[in-house]
């Protein structure tokens, strides 16, 4: 009688062992735990470091943005660097103007989805570049998420004349 007692609450244990171990969270090989990428140095990519804009021009934004196993969104924000704070991500200098007081500068964030299911995506930009801005230093900032929430920033300088 004992010995089926302890039969039958092994088995249960068992069973339930089972159970449990196929209902893990999430197969880790599958996992999205690496951030997106920027890619800058592409041909099709613009602005790149130090580039120019022009005041009351258009201008065409490319980023090539990608991930390993799906894109979220991608932003893009230009914002004046006057008193020559830092997030640029680039190694060369485009060398500065130098420091000023912003009377009229230039501020856009422009964040657009990615369409389900993209591992690469060209994300591009039509901005106009307003007349009546102060020209000089600005910062160009890309950033990409994913779809599990990883995000990657790419800084540029680059100048509005």
């Amino acid at each position: 009688m004992i010995y089926k007692k302890k039969l039958k609450m092994l088995l249960i244990t068992a069973s339930v062992g089972v159970f449990f171990a196929g209902c893990s969270k999430r197969d880790t090989a599958l996992a999205d735990t690496g951030y997106p990428d920027i890619d800058v140095t592409s041909e099709q990519a613009f602005p790149k470091q130090c580039s120019q804009f022009s005041r009351g021009a258009k201008a065409v934004v490319k980023a090539v943005v990608s991930d390993n196993v799906e894109l979220g969104s991608v932003s893009f924000d230009i914002h004046h660097n006057f008193d020559h704070h830092t997030h640029s991500t680039e190694v060369n200098d485009c060398g500065l103007d130098p420091k000023k007081t912003p009377v009229n500068p230039m501020l856009l964030i422009k964040s657009m989805p990615i369409p389900p299911g993209s591992k690469t995506y060209v994300a591009v930009q039509e901005i106009e570049i307003p007349s009546a801005i102060d020209p000089g230093d600005y910062h160009f900032l890309i950033r990409v998420t994913d779809k599990e929430g990883w995000q990657t920033l790419k800084g540029l300088s680059i100048k509005i004349r």
